[in-house]
């Protein structure tokens, strides 16, 4: 797993674990397009990530919406090789698609 960062909101224990770039991802093909794979990368925590994901439903608008301050989300390599525009964008569209 790449080098984690620690989230200091809600739930954000659960997020640092996951990363954030994985979980718009994963997000975006759950809750808006199921053909969109990014996430699906070769990463031996994926099944960890996708359990973590389902039982942490609760804090996922709250996570987008943090999504959408933070800066430099690809700062550090992140397994789904989207850059910060890209993950802002997408977390944005999920969160219209949610509301």
């Amino acid at each position: 797993m790449t080098k984690t960062h620690n989230f200091y909101f809600e739930g954000g224990e659960i997020l640092s674990k996951i990363s954030a770039s994985w979980f718009v991802a994963y997000a975006y093909y759950i809750y808006v397009d199921s053909s969109f794979r990014a996430w699906d990368c070769k990463i031996t925590t994926l099944n960890f990530r996708m359990s973590k994901f389902v039982c942490s439903k609760r804090y996922h608008n709250i996570w987008l919406e943090q999504v959408l301050k933070m800066e430099q989300l690809d700062k550090n390599l992140n397994s789904v090789g989207l850059n910060s525009c890209e993950i802002k964008f997408l977390a944005n569209e999920i969160l219209k698609k949610i509301s």
